[in-house]
């Protein structure tokens, strides 16, 4: 059976990036697969310090924290849904640590500078991104969505969607929008359909 991991990156439980995960892995349920729904906010995630041992380990060896029990559910789950706010036009700063502690997944070469791939590349995972904003212009998004897209395929996946819902700011304001939900559930389908 397929496994879709969710991760919410908001540090308010119970807000929009929570319903709105809520809402994707719904779908995924529909569709057949396994889900787990993890928030960021209750792991302690160190911000990567640059020691490079993972390159040796192909693990995070120097922090030991609450993503050592995260990674071997990110390898598991060929479908992943990363989710966050949008603050100062990017991701939470959850989310980034987040981001930055899957390094371990990359491989590099000798040369200079190194060339790269990632350990997850050709098993087919996909992947659904977004982000939640209070203001109508999507311009006030900023970076949000490419700081979560672009690590993504950069690790082997294919994200099949970059999704936005604007204009929401209040908590949970986003279950009045019932169109916006149901949306969320049809591409949690899809991405189950794809992998």
């Amino acid at each position: 059976m397929v496994d879709v991991i969710g991760f919410s990156g908001s540090p308010r439980p119970g807000g929009n990036t929570d319903i709105l995960l809520d809402n994707f892995l719904k779908g995924a349920k529909i569709a057949g697969a396994r889900t787990e729904k993890i928030c960021l906010r209750d792991y302690v995630i160190q911000p990567c310090v640059g020691c490079e041992q993972c390159r040796k380990h192909k693990t995070c060896t120097k922090l030991l924290d609450g993503m050592q029990s995260l990674y071997p559910r990110i390898e598991a789950a060929r479908g992943l849904i990363l989710g966050s706010p949008t603050y100062n036009y990017n991701v939470t700063s959850g989310v980034k640590s987040f981001i930055d502690r899957l390094y371990p997944y990359y491989i590099f070469d000798d040369s200079r500078p190194r060339d790269y791939s990632s350990r997850f590349s050709g098993q087919g995972r996909k992947a659904i991104v977004f982000t939640v904003c209070e203001q109508e212009d999507i311009h006030e998004t900023g970076f949000a969505l490419q700081a979560m897209k672009m690590p993504l395929e950069a690790l082997g996946y294919d994200v099949i969607e970059e999704f936005l819902a604007k204009g929401c700011f209040d908590r949970a304001v986003v279950r009045t929008q019932k169109e916006l939900l149901e949306t969320a559930v049809q591409h949690g389908i899809k991405l189950v359909q794809d992998l």
